[in-house]
């Protein structure tokens, strides 16, 4: 269901000029919310990082889920109070595009791989981001290039993901992100809050038949545990 919202703030919404946020609040404008399906529909592969989009502008969004027209269940944003969106875009934050030289400095200190997943890539596949997000720890000088990352879309997509449903995301204590794997998987304490350690393992050329045996073996469902048990074996 829409939710009615004050002139003031109708007014605000219409002013937004970008394109992939104006899309967002025209499309909760005219059904009450946007789903991620109605996003990659829109040409938006990476829903989060639309709703994102309206969320730097000072304009909250809730998360919610629903189910599409297959019974599945998806994401979905819709405004939030519109007292606390009154408060909130009244602060008229913004954020700055990163710059193609921060990428390239990036790429010469670290190579052109992504910090997740550790996979050599094309400077053109990486996407630079915040170390700490927007969000919760605000612009950053470019000078300093060790506060921002490359990621692979996809390691961009599950960053955005977890970050937002973490519950710093309410706190909003920078603090916190620095202890967090996605912001520093080369030295962390948590994943999201939680006491967890990960390695993340990918498979390329000759190693794909590798993976492709372990599967047909043990199963997609038990390959982790099974790679579990030799490391044990093996630090043992």
């Amino acid at each position: 269901m829409k939710k009615k919202l004050p002139k003031e703030f109708n007014d605000k919404l219409n002013a937004v000029t970008a394109k992939r946020p104006k899309t967002v609040i025209q499309h909760i404008l005219e059904f009450g919310y946007v789903t991620t399906e109605d996003l990659k529909n829109l040409g938006y592969e990476h829903a989060p990082r639309a709703a994102r989009d309206v969320r730097e502008l000072g304009i909250p969004l809730e998360t919610f889920r629903l189910k599409d027209s297959n019974g599945r269940s998806i994401g979905a944003y819709r405004f939030g109070d519109p007292s606390k969106i009154e408060d909130k875009i009244s602060k008229k934050i913004g954020r700055t595009a990163l710059s193609k030289a921060l990428k390239t400095a990036l790429v010469e200190k670290y190579g052109a791989k992504c910090f997740i997943y550790l996979q050599d890539l094309g400077e053109k596949s990486l996407q630079v981001d915040h170390r700490i997000p927007y969000e919760i720890g605000g612009e950053q000088s470019e000078h300093d290039i060790d506060r921002y990352m490359l990621l692979s879309p996809s390691a961009n997509r599950a960053k955005s993901w977890t970050c937002e449903h973490c519950p710093n995301w309410n706190d909003k204590n920078p603090k916190f992100c620095v202890n967090c794997f996605w912001a520093y998987p080369e030295n962390y304490t948590h994943i999201a809050g939680k006491e967890q350690r990960q390695i993340v393992i990918t498979f390329t050329g000759d190693e794909i038949e590798d993976y492709n045996k372990l599967i047909n073996l043990v199963g997609i469902g038990k390959a982790e545990d099974t790679i579990k048990k030799l490391i044990d074996e093996f630090v043992k």
